[in-house]
């Protein structure tokens, strides 16, 4: 596109074109862009030397997604041009031209030096072959064996989980060398997968003394009369506060009390656990909680970012206790459109602790066993949930179905099955409450022009949501060249209820680019917001907690227009914000990881059982398909597909075999299947260890 074109595109006001063409002249000046004879903006092509991470595969190629973006995307590493690099490392490719094919150059690269080193240390199970030991890793990011030395160090014996720090690297020619760490316990265990998991995701799961020091002093501190007597707080011990909150939650940090106003409006009131009380900024908790940035929720074991004396203690919102919140009060009028807001420090008394099932007993009319003001005030906290739900959605809010599953255990902690995760309204009520709540804080910091932690959701890029369309098409719907939100909310709706209807919304998600905390003013595409960060959970998210101590400061009349240069800058939360950012994605792989696991473990037992599956996605070697009872994904091999066909099609089997084994055969174009086809597949092959699932179909 040409520059007018460009900026018209990305929707840039008038008022800051200026700024925007000072942008470009930078990106031009770094080589990030380029502006060819026509004046057309382009990404850079690619030239005889790039660098970036690593991506290797088990078919032994690789790619290299290189730090500077450019026009033929990520480059392919051939089997054998990697020199030693494995999964997450950084490293120098030399490009390397390949041909031509349908009028355009090919590339591939080699690898010629490794700069950085993603990882030293892995996870695996000790093994003997003859008279060497060797640590076959886990997962699918270093696929080679380990040779180690002496295992009787670390008092490992094989079949054991262990850790193993690699001190060189495998060649063409030679097994990666490591030494043993640390035994972790037998492989399979629920301990030792645990300790796995951990260990694999660097995950801190011990604070220093100094921080429990820290934390045992403030929860001694904590005294709510006192605080009161102090003036600083507003008592609304005396109002109906409930919260709602999964079963097995560990903390409460959210609670929701609703008033109709005279004039026929709400005021909706959402108290949040004032973490900021405990947690001065600089201190030693603070410290480690800036690191983990996150708490993790593994399957039946949570690494806590605060210390359990918080974050199950004075910080909780347990029912008919005392504590510290921060509330943030909003009126809306009758169609949900916000009228006032206000924010105050107050001291709360949790009336009722309800669950999601109790919400959705009482609203489905068995009241038994719960007082009358608890259900006098879900009843209006859902009849306001429908308003504002309403009016978001005419906004533009996208809602994806993607189911998830509940696992069930039983008492040694194994998963024994699964069941759909619930989707009552209750959710959907706590969902449209804390993202008001959200939006309520956002906007007052952004009125006193102050820079803070946002949560943002980038619009798609025009690539991807291409290759939305080529999958939305597979599965026999038609879209618009250009879908905004309301065309995706269209799409969703016409999918909604049939079997296509996963691969539509997982098609969808892929096309949004992840949501992310930054500084930068981009607002939240999927929820069709301007203003927005994350206030609501300040007890596991560490953003959260930085939010409230500007809403402190606030509250205190030290955060002015005039007083926002003492507090972060751009830079500084831009950093924070990658690092935020890092620790979720990492906490979220770390629990999808041992979920996977624990499911794997299961189904290696169920071994020529027979269930429901989706098609999600057909490449060349196969496809692959989604259980819909255990939401993991397996592998179809082509050979398999192909050997159905030929029991179906009896005499024009050699012809179909000879048909699938050509080499200038593409099984994705040949296909029997498509994309968001329900399909009944036998479980076949199992490999807990390499998170990997092998499926067959069934006639």
């Amino acid at each position: 596109m040409k520059r007018r074109e460009l900026s018209r595109a990305l929707r840039v006001p008038d008022e800051e074109y200026a700024i925007f063409r000072q942008a470009l002249e930078q990106m031009k000046e770094r080589r990030q862009i380029v502006e060819g004879p026509d004046k057309r903006i382009a990404l850079p092509q690619i030239s005889g030397q790039v660098t970036g991470v690593y991506q290797g595969t088990s078919k032994g190629y690789g790619f290299v997604r290189p730090d500077q973006a450019v026009a033929q995307g990520d480059l392919y590493i051939p089997a054998g041009e990697s020199l030693d690099a494995i999964t997450g490392d950084r490293v120098v490719a030399r490009v390397l031209k390949r041909g031509r094919r349908e009028g355009q150059t090919r590339y591939t690269g080699r690898i010629v030096e490794v700069l950085d080193r993603g990882d030293c240390r892995f996870v695996g199970v000790l093994q003997k072959g003859g008279r060497q030991w060797f640590v076959k890793p886990d997962g699918k990011g270093m696929r080679e064996l380990i040779s180690v030395g002496d295992p009787g160090a670390k008092n490992a014996r094989q079949g054991d989980k262990v850790l193993v720090e690699v001190v060189s690297f495998p060649t063409k020619d030679y097994y990666a060398e490591g030494v043993i760490i640390e035994r972790l316990g037998k492989s399979g265990t629920n301990k030792a997968e645990l300790k796995a998991v951990i260990r694999r995701y660097h995950l801190e799961d011990k604070f220093s003394r100094a921080a429990l020091h820290y934390t045992r002093q403030a929860g001694a501190e904590f005294d709510v009369e006192m605080e009161i007597a102090k003036g600083g707080r507003e008592d609304i011990r005396d109002q109906t506060i409930i919260t709602i909150d999964p079963e097995d939650a560990r903390d409460f940090d959210d609670a929701i009390s609703i008033k109709k106003l005279p004039q026929g409006g709400w005021q909706l009131g959402v108290h949040i656990a004032d973490v900021s009380n405990f947690v001065r900024e600089g201190s030693a908790l603070d410290k480690e909680a800036r690191l983990r940035g996150t708490s993790v929720y593994l399957p039946h074991h949570v690494i806590p970012m605060l210390p359990e004396v918080l974050s199950n203690g004075v910080c909780s919102l347990q029912e008919n206790q005392g504590r510290f919140v921060k509330s943030a009060y909003m009126k809306f009028d009758q169609k949900g459109n916000v009228l006032a807001t206000r924010f105050a420090n107050s001291v709360i008394s949790s009336t009722r602790r309800l669950t999601y099932e109790d919400a959705e007993r009482i609203l489905d009319g068995n009241r038994s066993g719960f007082d009358e003001k608890t259900v006098r005030l879900l009843k209006k906290m859902e009849k306001l949930a429908k308003i504002l739900q309403k009016r978001r959605q005419k906004e533009g809010m996208l809602t994806l179905d993607i189911p998830k599953a509940d696992l069930i255990y039983n008492e040694r902690g194994q998963v024994i099955d699964a069941q759909p995760e619930s989707s009552s309204f209750p959710h959907t009520i706590i969902e449209m409450f804390m993202v008001e709540a959200n939006e309520a804080v956002a906007r007052l910091l952004d009125s006193l022009n102050v820079p803070f932690l946002r949560r943002i959701h980038p619009e798609p890029d025009a690539l991807v949501t291409g290759d939305m369309a080529k999958v939305i098409k597979l599965c026999g719907y038609v879209i618009p060249k250009n879908i905004d939100r309301k065309g995706l909310q269209q799409l969703l709706a016409s999918a909604a209820g049939k079997p296509e209807s996963f691969v539509i919304n997982l098609a969808v998600l892929k096309s949004l680019q992840r949501a992310e905390y930054s500084p930068a003013h981009l607002g939240h595409y999927a929820l069709a917001s301007k203003h927005y960060c994350h206030f609501t959970s300040p007890i596991r998210r560490y953003p959260d907690l930085l939010v409230h101590r500007l809403l402190q400061a606030y509250l205190e009349g030290r955060l002015t227009k005039e007083t926002v240069d003492r507090f972060a800058g751009f830079d500084e939360l831009m950093e924070l914000g990658r690092h935020c950012s890092a620790t979720e994605r990492n906490a979220e792989q770390a629990e999808n990881d041992l979920r996977s696991l624990k499911i794997l473990q299961m189904l290696e037992k169920r071994i020529g059982e027979d269930t429901l599956a989706v098609v999600t996605t057909i490449t060349n070697f196969g496809l692959f398909v989604q259980l819909e009872k255990y939401l993991i994904e397996g592998l179809i091999k082509a050979d398999d597909v192909s050997r159905i066909k030929d029991s179906r099609q009896g005499r024009g089997k050699r012809k179909l075999r000879q048909k699938y084994s050509r080499k200038n055969n593409k099984f994705a174009e040949n296909c029997p299947y498509i994309l968001g086809q329900e399909i009944r597949v036998r479980i076949a092959g199992v490999n807990p260890a390499g998170r990997t699932l092998d499926l067959v179909p069934v006639e």
